[in-house]
């Protein structure tokens, strides 16, 4: 689990030149006949915007309900509630630094994941008042937070 003071802290001792991207991943996968999704999230704290970054993460399991595992809109919209539930706890931390939300959704109508993106851009704007990024932009989602459930960061 993130440990938020640990983060707000961090974040709290960085200059305001530094960036904060907040993401997250997941996947599905059976457990005893059962259907499971495994959610990654991220906060990289990107030092002054040029150098270097610090990663906090976390994985967590829940059962997952979708029934068609092509268009897994249940368990994407979970990984998009989680994300806006994250970067509100952090939002007052972050104050007038640079932020963005990174979703691993890819809007090309031949990805599974395009089956929820109007509703999930939608509810990050207007939750969060930010204007997340999508596949192929949302790095936090796609590449930190894959690594980071790789590392099995914060499991």
């Amino acid at each position: 689990m993130i440990d938020l003071n640990e983060v707000a802290e961090y974040i709290s001792k960085q200059s305001d030149s530094s960036k904060i991207y907040i993401g997250g991943d997941s996947y599905r996968f059976t457990r005893n006949g059962r259907w499971f999704a495994e959610y990654t999230l991220v906060v990289v704290v990107h030092i002054d915007g040029k150098h270097g970054c610090k990663i906090f993460g976390e994985t967590s399991q829940e059962p997952d309900w979708d029934k068609n595992q092509g268009k897994p809109s249940m368990r994407l919209m979970n990984e998009v509630y989680k994300i806006a539930d994250l970067y509100l706890k952090l939002k007052e931390v972050i104050g007038d630094r640079e932020v963005q939300i990174h979703l691993d959704i890819n809007a090309k109508e031949t990805a599974g994941s395009s089956c929820v993106v109007q509703q999930a851009v939608g509810y990050i704007r207007g939750v969060c008042n930010v204007v997340p990024q999508t596949k192929p932009h949302a790095f936090a989602a796609s590449c930190a937070a894959d690594r980071a459930k790789e590392l099995k960061i914060a499991v």
